[in-house]
């Protein structure tokens, strides 16, 4: 589903990915771990398309990302690739139904039309009753909840997070991981995630280590929960 073939990024001329090479299957949940500087977040940025790599491929569902237009991949990051950071990103002037339909308007659903869009995503994720709340109004769990719904809206191909519980207490954290597993198990999402959590890292179904630039090793931990 995702190929990434001999990718290399360089910034002012210090390697940071070196050749990276990774196959990743649809319904797979992919941890992406090893110390700061190792190249994470420049990688998932780069499968993600927010970044372009100095050499090497990308492929999501068969599509070049990189051979594509600005506008076509613009367009297909916003229908086929979700995102979920650190911290929730939400547009503070917003109701949170309207962050999370924020994605379907912009691929150009009408604003009610996105939002009847996002009321399942909502509902699903428990939030229904906090919809006319604005991000201040609601919990950190809560605001990272609706950071996932927002990612989900279009129904993409893939779910890229970037420590995206690295900002919770341990108790929403360990809700938020137990939500990818579900959304998984329920509508066969798949995800890769970049994480310092080894709690998280090491329940998915294949955790990737990378080391100056390099995947040093791969592993199957798949811890249950």
């Amino acid at each position: 589903m995702i190929e990434a073939h001999n990718i290399e990024k360089a910034f002012d001329r210090l390697p940071v990915l070196r050749g990276i090479d990774l196959s990743i299957e649809r319904g797979e949940i992919v941890s992406i771990v090893g110390p700061s500087g190792a190249g994470k977040t420049t990688l998932l940025q780069i499968l993600g398309s927010l970044d372009r790599p100095d050499r090497g491929t990308v492929t999501i569902d068969g599509t070049d990302l990189f051979a594509l237009t600005q506008k076509r991949l613009a367009q297909f990051r916003n229908s086929r690739i979700g995102f979920v950071f650190q911290f929730h990103q939400l547009l503070p002037e917003f109701t949170l139904i309207e962050n999370v339909a924020l994605p379907a308007m912009i691929g150009g659903l009408s604003r009610s039309k996105a939002i009847a869009k996002a009321m399942p995503v909502v509902e699903y994720l428990g939030l229904s009753e906090r919809i006319s709340h604005r991000p201040a109004q609601l919990s950190g769990g809560e605001r990272q909840r609706a950071a996932v719904a927002r990612a989900l809206v279009n129904n993409p191909a893939v779910v890229l997070a970037d420590e995206p519980s690295g900002s919770l207490d341990s108790h929403n954290r360990d809700e938020l991981h137990r939500l990818f597993f579900d959304l998984r198990r329920d509508f066969g999402h798949t995800f890769v995630i970049v994480t310092h959590d080894n709690n998280l890292a090491t329940r998915a179904d294949r955790m990737i280590q990378l080391t100056d630039g390099r995947i040093s090793s791969i592993s199957k931990p798949s811890i249950n929960i």
